[in-house]
């Protein structure tokens, strides 16, 4: 059976834009950046901020209105009810160590019929000591050796993931070029 490994945020969800419209400008009024502005990831140069004050905003977005303000993707809602049991599905997402449980009990609450294994590659924070492991997705990928495919909003991963030997597709977001709209990022994966 293929098994997927789903990214979280901006992926089975609208992190980025959520967080600009209901936390950075309300926040920020000055900012007139439109979430389809955003060609870069991180942003924070494009919002007029420095890359630790756009982390902290970040982090306080997760610790604070997460579970309350982040609603799932429709569209990753809808292909998870129509093909959820044609494969096997983890999480594997790249989120501060201490925000990992908040991100964790989101997939859950959303997804947990289907992703039954939550993963996670720590970005890091000056603040944190940790181990590590793997210093990507393309390590942990090639050393958990199980996925068929990744799906991930970010090029890099994508590119990486296809070096490992996987499969994977990019979910389009205005920073990184996606071809295609999510209704066929999301068709292409129900033809796997």
């Amino acid at each position: 059976m293929i098994t997927i490994a789903w990214d979280v945020d901006d992926v089975l969800n609208d992190l980025t834009s959520v967080w600009l419209q209901k936390h950075w400008r309300p926040a920020h009024p000055a900012c007139r950046t439109a979430y389809r502005d955003l060609r870069a990831n991180p942003p924070h140069a494009l919002i007029g901020a420095g890359l630790d004050e756009y982390l902290e905003s970040l982090d306080e977005f997760r610790r604070n209105r997460y579970l309350s303000d982040l609603q799932p993707l429709p569209e990753a809602l809808a292909f998870f009810e129509r093909n959820g049991d044609r494969y096997r599905h983890i999480a594997l997402t790249a989120v501060p160590l201490r925000y990992a449980p908040v991100s964790a009990g989101w997939v859950l609450r959303y997804f947990g019929r289907w992703i039954r294994s939550f993963n996670f590659v720590p970005s890091r924070r000056p603040d944190e000591s940790l181990p590590e492991y793997d210093a990507s997705k393309q390590e942990f990928l090639s050393w958990w050796g199980k996925a068929s495919v990744l799906v991930d909003d970010h090029a890099g991963n994508v590119e990486s993931a296809r070096k490992a030997g996987v499969q994977a597709v990019l979910m389009p977001r205005p920073w990184n070029g996606g071809p295609d709209a999510l209704e066929e990022t999301f068709r292409k994966l129900e033809s796997l």
